[in-house]
């Protein structure tokens, strides 16, 4: 220490001295009791900031559940301070609870007993209102929604176009005009009516379990890449419902789609305008049928040139649509509760 004397000399005789020393001993003493205590009061507010978004999921949205133990949020999609699990014994640490709406069924006797304050609940649902059911027993029972509607809380489509701008056109070989794939065929749909029509006046190749002809996970992109067009028909007609029909069996195996679903304007919102073919463009089928059967090389390229500058993104992750919460965590709104889900999801 800077005021150490050697021991013969004693400099305590001496009052100003003494108290010099006395205040130095002081001062020393504050500073080593800043250092001892400050690691608790450090490490506590460290630890409440650095403290990951819990996010419980109720049940899994699809019949295979994931290993969610690990950081998957950060370890495959770089989002930070998100811990996802599915164990229910977690419920009253959870900040948010993720309810899938085909796991809902039969009912909320099946959902927590009680919802912490400041827990948030979520509803999640990628199918269209057609073909959701029993939606009015769960008035005042969500804080959000979690679908494929833009206007969602969290909004999870089933694709995008991201930037590419290193990207060049790539149009696959063609052997034929127009394919389909179509597991779930109702004569009452829509879908169904205009392919009836329309296969009076060109071919349609038909794959698929509908079809006795199903593709394998592999074969897919690769057989439907062989046609010109591809029929991306939604089951049903409904805002932003816009499925893999569009991104992936079309855009994706790189053919043209000749989309069924929301107006061409809704459609305009997600892809552009020259990237796909709208049923109702036409006044009739035939019509539609003949511009198909007649379009030349040179007009047909010009339905790709989206790939200079764009990408398809596929969402097909749950774990991924899962975490993008905590990417819109920040932003949600507080204390709402959806007064009637079948209301607003029919919208």
């Amino acid at each position: 220490m800077p005021w150490a004397l050697p021991l013969r000399w004693s400099p305590w005789g001496r009052p100003g001295v003494k108290a010099l020393v006395t205040a130095g001993l002081f001062v020393t003493t504050l500073w080593n009791l800043r250092f001892f205590l400050s690691p608790f009061k450090g490490s506590g507010e460290a630890s409440k900031q650095s403290e990951p978004l819990v996010i419980l999921v109720w049940e899994w949205p699809s019949k295979q559940v994931p290993n969610v133990s690990t950081d998957v949020c950060r370890e495959l999609y770089g989002i930070t301070g998100c811990q996802l699990t599915t164990k229910r014994q977690l419920l009253h640490q959870a900040n948010v609870v993720v309810f899938p709406h085909s796991r809902l069924q039969p009912g909320r006797d099946r959902l927590p007993k009680e919802r912490l304050p400041g827990q948030n609940w979520v509803w999640v649902s990628l199918e269209s209102p057609s073909n959701t059911r029993a939606l009015a027993e769960w008035n005042q029972t969500f804080n959000w929604v979690m679908t494929y509607r833009q206007d969602s809380d969290i909004f999870i489509p089933y694709g995008k176009l991201v930037p590419n701008r290193s990207a060049t056109v790539n149009i696959p070989a063609k052997t034929n005009l127009v394919s389909w794939v179509i597991s779930n065929y109702h004569r009452t749909q829509e879908r169904a009516e205009v392919y009836k029509n329309l296969s009076r006046y060109l071919h349609v190749n038909i794959y698929g379990k509908a079809n006795n002809k199903p593709l394998c996970k592999d074969c897919l992109l690769a057989t439907i890449s062989k046609s010109k067009f591809y029929l991306a028909f939604e089951n049903s007609i409904h805002r932003d419902y816009i499925t893999e029909k569009l991104w992936r069996n079309s855009l994706l195996a790189g053919t043209v789609p000749v989309v069924l679903g929301p107006p061409r304007a809704n459609y305009e919102q997600f892809v552009p305008s020259d990237s796909f073919i709208h049923v109702n463009d036409f006044a009739s089928l035939e019509e539609l049928a003949t511009f198909l059967k007649t379009m030349n090389s040179s007009r047909y390229r010009q339905f790709f040139a989206w790939q200079r500058t764009f990408s398809v993104k596929l969402y097909t992750d749950w774990r991924e649509r899962i975490c993008t919460i905590c990417t819109a965590y920040p932003r949600l709104p507080r204390g709402h509760l959806y007064p009637n889900l079948q209301s607003w999801f029919n919208s």
